[in-house]
């Protein structure tokens, strides 16, 4: 692709979702969805392959279908009150209407279907934005309009999410399916506990891009699709190996590292809140996230495939001078717990 093509995309990319969190009118809201939905499409389809094509269609139907439901709840509003904002009087209707349109933006279940096959169908860096970038607009929006939200759809959305994210995660033999499902479960965390604390949304939003950055840069330096192509990185990158397994674990929020605050912090939150049975349910579901994770770090570390090539035994290690991001971002992954004390007072 042209370079200046690239940089006016990417300038396009970054812009949208910026727009979006800055804006308190619903129009430019949208204006901005679109951006970072128009933009992201040719980096979708960069590759000629049928399997990026198919997933640049899927996405763009689905995230066009999303957007149409949010115009018309913002136009009807629009009509009703005369204004570009929502108020406590707006019809509880386009309020769920929104709700929905930004559920299928996030891939929330019930409405995650496509969001597995569009991250297994798109190269490692573009379903690293996919995943991290392109969810800060929809929950910008729940955000801002977090107090008008219906809290029994929210937790439904929630708890549905959560449950597909860990039991989808368990048959998954390709990585970044993997990252996919751990991307549901993660982001049904966050709308648990919108209508209580949207700060501790904001908390784990931080949190789970912090995570999931390192596990793609791990992934991309690996070249690792399969669970079964990591099987050599003990031999070929074992400090690359180490950090990944730290992240893994961290992601699959086992304390005292930083994964286990967001959890924590929810969970806690919940509790004050009179939701026993919520919290203990998406407990138990961490702990089948946190079982594919180190089914992961198991694969890496523990196993070598039979072969007959006896030059696989040979240790051949990656200089991480020229990638500074992944020791950083680890030590961060690892390390940031303590922050815990100033945010549970």
């Amino acid at each position: 692709m042209n370079p200046i093509t690239l940089i006016i995309i990417y300038f396009t990319l970054f812009m949208g979702p910026v727009i979006t969190m800055s804006s308190s009118n619903l129009l430019l809201m949208w204006v901005g969805l679109e951006m970072s939905l128009l933009a992201i499409i040719p980096l979708l389809t960069n590759k000629k392959t049928p399997r990026s094509t198919e997933a640049a269609t899927k996405y763009f139907l689905t995230q066009a279908t999303a957007s149409m439901i949010l115009l018309l709840a913002i136009i009807l509003n629009y009509k009703q009150s005369g204004m570009w904002m929502f108020q406590q009087q707006t019809n509880n209707m386009l309020l769920n209407m929104t709700l929905i349109s930004m559920a299928m933006k996030l891939g929330l279940a019930p409405f995650h279907y496509w969001l597995p096959e569009v991250t297994q169908g798109i190269p490692m860096h573009i379903g690293l934005i996919l995943l991290t970038w392109q969810k800060i607009a929809p929950l910008s929006i729940l955000y801002q309009i977090y107090q008008l939200l219906n809290p029994t759809i929210t937790t439904i959305l929630a708890i549905a999410s959560v449950f597909i994210g860990a039991w989808g995660g368990l048959n998954q033999t390709q990585t970044r399916k993997i990252m996919a499902y751990s991307s549901i479960a993660h982001m049904g965390w966050m709308v648990a506990i919108l209508p209580y604390n949207p700060n501790l949304m904001l908390l784990n939003l931080m949190i789970y891009i912090l995570l999931t950055i390192p596990m793609f840069i791990s992934f991309m330096m690996n070249s690792a699709t399969t669970i079964n192509s990591f099987s050599l990185a003990w031999n070929k990158t074992p400090m690359i190996l180490a950090m990944t397994s730290t992240v893994l674990l961290s992601m699959g929020g086992l304390p005292p590292l930083t994964g286990f605050l967001p959890k924590w912090t929810i969970i806690s939150e919940l509790l004050k809140n009179n939701c026993s049975i919520l919290s203990t349910l998406m407990a138990i579901m961490a702990l089948l996230n946190l079982f594919f994770y180190t089914r992961l770090i198991y694969s890496m570390s523990l196993t070598m495939f039979p072969t007959n090539n006896n030059s696989k035994m040979i240790s051949h290690h990656t200089n991480l001078k020229h990638n500074p991001i992944l020791p950083t971002l680890t030590v961060l992954s690892t390390l940031t717990l303590p922050l815990s004390s100033q945010l549970m007072t």
